[in-house]
Parts: C-alpha cells; sequence; structure tokens
C-alpha cells in the first residue's frame, strides 16, 4: 500500500561544504545576522525560482511612471543574483518576461527591452568575475534582434562558468514551453520512424527549456498574488512555494534569507510519510 511506504526522495547535497551561512555572506544588519544564525548551509535549496511581480504597484503607491518600477526591481535582481551566487546555491530562475507580457503598452514594452539590454551591458562583466552562467529560457528567438544578440552574447561569454547558472525566462510561458518539448519529441519520433516509441517523464524533462537543470525547490512569489503565472508548470511540481507580500522592488537580502529558512523549516513528503509518522506507525506494529 501506498501509505505504508515512506517515499522520502533521497536527500541531496547543496554542493555547500559545512559551514555557517555567515561565513559565505557578511550580515549588513542584525536582521540579517540572526537569519543567517539560523541558516543550514547543507539544506540550501538546489535551484531557487522567482516570480517578480509587483513593480508596477510599487511606482503607483510613488506616484511614479511604470517604468520607474521597473528600474528599481532590477536593483532586487541584482542583489538576489549576489546574494545566491554568494550562498553557493546551485541555480536561480528570474521570470523576467512573460509570453502575455506582450499584452503591455507598446511603450513599456519598449522600455523593458532597453533596460534588459542595459542590465546585461552593466552586469555581465560582474556575473562572468563571479563564475556565473547565464542561461536564457523561452523564445528568445522572438524577442527583437538587438536583444538576441546581447542575449547571446552574454550566454557565449559565460558558458563555461562552473558557478551558480542564472536562468532568465524572456518571452516564456510554461504552457508554451510543453508545447515546444511535445512538438521537439514528435519531430524525433517522425525522423527516426519510431512507430513504436513511447514517452515518460524523463523524456519530457529532456525536452524542456530547463533540460539539465535540476527542478526548483523553493518557488518565491513577490507582492501576494497567490498564482503561478503560466510559470514552469512542469517543473515545479514538487517545490514549496514561499509567498510574500513584498513588492519585487522591495524584495532585499533579508526577504531572501526569510524565504530559504521558511523553506528549511518544512517537512517535504513527496506523497510519503513525515519522518514522526513513519516511526509512529513503526511503533504501533511492533506493540502489535
Amino acid at each position: 500500500m501506498l501509505g505504508q511506504t515512506i517515499l522520502h526522495r533521497p536527500k541531496k547535497s547543496s554542493g555547500v561544504p559545512d559551514v555557517k551561512a555567515s561565513e559565505l555572506l557578511k550580515p549588513a544588519s542584525r536582521d540579517e545576522a540572526r537569519l543567517l544564525d539560523q541558516l543550514d548551509t547543507r539544506r540550501f535549496p538546489q535551484h531557487v525560482a522567482i516570480i517578480m511581480d509587483g513593480n508596477g504597484r510599487w511606482a503607483q503607491r510613488r506616484h511614479l511612471p511604470r517604468v520607474a518600477g521597473h528600474r528599481a526591481g532590477v536593483r532586487s535582481a541584482r542583489e538576489v543574483i549576489e546574494t545566491c551566487a554568494r550562498l553557493r546555491i546551485q541555480a536561480l530562475t528570474l521570470y523576467a518576461f512573460s509570453l502575455e507580457n506582450w499584452r503591455r503598452p507598446p511603450a513599456e514594452i519598449d522600455f523593458l527591452m532597453r533596460l534588459l539590454r542595459e542590465y546585461l551591458r552593466k552586469e555581465l562583466p560582474v556575473i562572468h568575475r563571479n563564475n556565473i552562467r547565464l542561461l536564457v529560457i523561452g523564445r528568445p528567438e522572438q524577442l527583437p534582434g538587438e536583444v538576441q544578440r546581447d542575449v547571446e552574447r552574454g550566454m557565449r561569454q559565460t558558458a563555461h562558468n562552473t558557478g551558480m547558472r542564472l536562468a532568465v525566462a524572456l518571452n516564456y510561458g510554461g504552457r508554451a514551453e510543453l508545447v515546444d518539448a511535445f512538438n521537439a519529441i514528435l519531430d524525433r519520433v517522425r525522423h527516426n520512424g519510431l512507430s513504436t516509441y513511447r514517452v515518460d517523464e524523463e523524456t519530457i524533462a529532456d525536452h524542456l527549456y530547463t533540460a539539465g537543470l535540476p527542478d526548483p525547490d523553493l518557488l518565491i512569489r513577490t507582492s501576494g498574488e497567490m498564482r503561478l503565472s503560466n510559470f514552469l508548470l512542469w517543473q515545479i511540481a514538487y517545490a514549496e512555494i514561499h509567498v510574500t507580500e513584498t513588492l519585487w522592488p522591495d524584495f532585499t537580502r533579508r526577504q531572501l534569507l526569510e524565504a530559504l529558512l521558511d523553506f528549511q523549516k518544512r517537512e517535504r513528503r513527496y506523497g510519503g510519510l513525515s519522518v514522526a509518522e513513519a516511526a509512529a506507525r513503526g511503533a504501533g506494529r511492533a506493540r502489535g
């Protein structure tokens, strides 16, 4: 019976040696020092994914144009990337531009594309020096030509880096990713004449944009919205979800550390029993 078996997945190492978090990241405040002292570097998530939401509301509350919120959000992205890299988290995925975002006003879309190019020009040298590998997931071939060239240049420049993998979701949609994966599988079947070919979960995972990355252990959503917004629908099947009311431009290193601590307080069962439940059931059978 399913309920009689402990189905915990094997615990995966985060790749971080047995050191204190404060040795990897110097605290900037007492709050950060307190949070770092509580974190166990051996239990960091392998992959953190973030839905960066709330730029527009942040600007609106300050009576500023929406583009001011997007520019402020870049500072949060920079801080989160640096923090995750210092904590030696293996992968970080940021939801930067969705397929649905094309419905926004043309002027806002133009600004977002310029902001992306500006970010790559300014931050790519820092990303490279920190041994971070830049990846892009989505349908980047549909982006403006100059954006495509900048993105490709960034990926080529960091291709041999061995540190954290930074995946930026650009022109991305979770359903579109599945459609593209299924079509790639169908093309393979037709090309090779595999009339009896059977698809399994591994086959699908190997054809996703994120092939080669571990599935996210932790999904963070800012601005308090309780929805996935078509993001990594296949990959987050077992992810822990942390929702904060904080708007993305106000999301700092402290909020990230709080999310990591929240993650470490949860017991991940993957459909099985918790350690305490399994022990209680075993004790009950022994008494019987």
